[in-house]
């Protein structure tokens, strides 16, 4: 591990688990921050999840979306990833002298129409200038806060060997979309970002099945860092199949042709879910009628073999290790 802060400590990858499993955690280790899923869940009068996340995204604008929808989907997916019903959301602002207020207008009026899709409120936030160059443009955190079912217990710990991994729709779109604007490209096929609160998806989920057993959505690292999480936490291992994962055409193109592995590349609305192979089908069937999981498919399963790693079956037949990612791949994507 390096002896200086690199930019890839903040890209989801092997750094970034480094950093967080050496340097951070250890002084203020506790049983709720040893589960280590994007939301704590603790008793408080009820079963609460909650979690923070800040959003360095650059550009502040890009196909899709933009930072003020990127803060409250991502916070509203956490809470979301445990199970539970978000409700609140803090949101504070770090804004550059020199921002535009048609750009600022523009954000917070996206974070009010985003808001109102998840059912969530904004009711805390703070707002600091700091100097020109200090803060390119524009960072935002959020908080969030939402009540969970007392009868859920969701965790990247509970896959178990013969669950059924479910893929809720194509990968990499996100980090494509905020690559080629800001590197001002353009392709064949654009690709906007998937961008997306998932909280209605993961009800439609839980209505017809309590045996949801892990939840996360892959953003930085994309699937394969997921999975790896996934496997590490459970001890368990996890083979997907190549074939079996959605891409869209445009994601396709640019991966081939810079040389980019989609498993790798991050995702701002898609989930991950180990399911019970009994609940398997019914969960994809409800998953397949809402709007942000048209394309979910069943990519593979949870296996008592090769504890702590991930296997993917590819095209050819031959079988492949997903690991962790090592460097950055594409910077500021969140």
């Amino acid at each position: 591990m390096s002896d200086k802060i690199l930019l890839a400590h903040g890209s989801g990858s092997k750094l970034s688990h480094d950093l967080i499993n050496r340097i951070l955690t250890p002084p203020i280790d506790n049983p709720i921050l040893a589960r280590m899923d994007d939301s704590a869940v603790f008793q408080l009068g009820g079963k609460l999840a909650f979690t923070t996340d800040s959003y360095v995204v650059n550009p502040i604008f890009f196909p899709g979306g933009d930072i003020g929808r990127l803060a409250v989907c991502g916070t509203v997916n956490d809470l979301s990833m445990s199970g539970a019903n978000p409700l609140y959301l803090s949101l504070a602002l770090i804004i550059e002298e020199g921002l535009e207020l048609d750009e600022l207008r523009r954000v917070i009026e996206s974070v009010r129409d985003t808001a109102a899709e998840a059912g969530v409120q904004i009711v805390t936030g703070d707002t600091k200038v700091v100097n020109r160059g200090k803060a390119d443009r524009l960072f935002i955190n959020t908080a969030g806060i939402g009540l969970v079912d007392e009868s859920l217990d969701i965790s990247g710990a509970n896959a178990w060997p013969g669950d059924k991994i479910i893929l809720s729709g194509s990968i990499g779109e996100h980090g494509v979309a905020v690559m080629s604007r800001r590197e001002g490209l353009r392709f064949k096929v654009p690709v906007d970002s998937d961008c997306a609160p998932l909280n209605r998806l993961v009800s439609d989920m839980l209505a017809v099945s309590r045996n949801i057993h892990s939840l996360r959505d892959p953003t930085r690292g994309g699937l394969a860092s997921t999975l790896n999480e996934f496997a590490h936490q459970s001890g368990a291992g996890m083979v997907i199949e190549e074939e079996k994962i959605p891409l869209h055409e445009g994601v396709r193109g640019v991966c081939e042709l810079l040389g980019l592995d989609p498993l790798y590349i991050a995702n701002e609305g898609k989930l991950v879910a180990i399911v019970d192979p009994a609940d398997a089908e019914k969960v994809l069937v409800a998953m397949k009628k809402n709007r942000y999981a048209e394309q979910a498919a069943i990519i593979g399963q949870v296996t008592a073999e090769h504890r702590g790693r991930v296997l993917m079956k590819t095209r050819i037949g031959a079988s492949r290790i997903i690991d962790l990612p090592t460097g950055e791949i594409l910077p500021r994507i969140c």
